[in-house]
């Protein structure tokens, strides 16, 4: 069977911190930190909601968490500063080496789709901004569950939608969170380790390969299914 292959988003096709050179007329020195604390309040509060089953779009967890950082750094933005981030949200940049491994892994044969904790209205106006929505066969959106990875619930979600059994499906993610949710659902799972500085989670469940870029991915799944 053809290998399918889901992309996460936000953190692995799509650089979160793309906005620290923005945020710098608001923030100052305080950039980067605000851009990482928001990204960390940004998925807590999306694990939070669906283990209370109290859902709402990633949107609004988004939204939440930049009046977090904001309080908690002691930065003050006004409505319209903070409409401004949110309105930049959907336009981030994609990794540098994102464009030519999706057309590698495409070239190969591979079934490839988005896979992401936003809304597919929002995934789809972000590939397309960021140049890369034609790699894709399709944005499958958490939404449709009305939770949030790593719930069990959207990666089998996602494998109903593509078609495809776990057995023939990965997932390729730059979150530890991510690829431990789609092993424990019975995918194979990629960590796209950007960083060496980066650690991965240690609760006894490992990624199936680990690389550093999408550029060594085509390679490295084709070795790994000669095994």
């Amino acid at each position: 069977m053809t290998q399918t292959i889901a992309f996460d988003v936000y953190g692995t096709l799509i650089d979160t911190d793309g906005l620290v050179e923005r945020l710098r007329k608001t923030c100052g020195v305080k950039a980067a930190d605000f851009s990482q604390l928001w990204r960390q309040k940004q998925l807590e509060y999306s694990f939070r909601r669906a283990l209370m089953r109290r859902y709402e779009p990633f949107a609004v967890c988004t939204r939440d968490a930049l009046d977090y950082a904001s309080e908690f750094l002691g930065i003050c933005l006004t409505a319209g500063e903070k409409q401004e981030l949110i309105d930049s949200y959907r336009t981030l940049p994609a990794f540098d080496d994102v464009s030519a491994g999706l057309a590698s892994l495409k070239t190969s044969g591979f079934r490839l789709w988005a896979f992401s904790n936003g809304t597919a209205e929002a995934v789809e106006t972000l590939l397309e901004g960021a140049g890369i929505r034609e790699f894709f066969l399709g944005v499958v959106s958490v939404h449709d569950v009305h939770s949030f990875k790593p719930d069990p619930a959207v990666y089998w979600h996602f494998l109903g939608i593509a078609g495809t059994e776990a057995n023939s499906a990965w997932l390729v993610s730059g979150n530890p969170f991510d690829v431990i949710g789609a092993v424990s659902a019975g995918m194979k799972a990629v960590w796209v380790r950007r960083s060496p500085e980066a650690v991965f989670d240690p609760l006894g469940m490992e990624p199936t390969l680990t690389v550093e870029g999408l550029h060594e991915l085509d390679k490295r799944i084709a070795v790994y299914q000669l095994r």
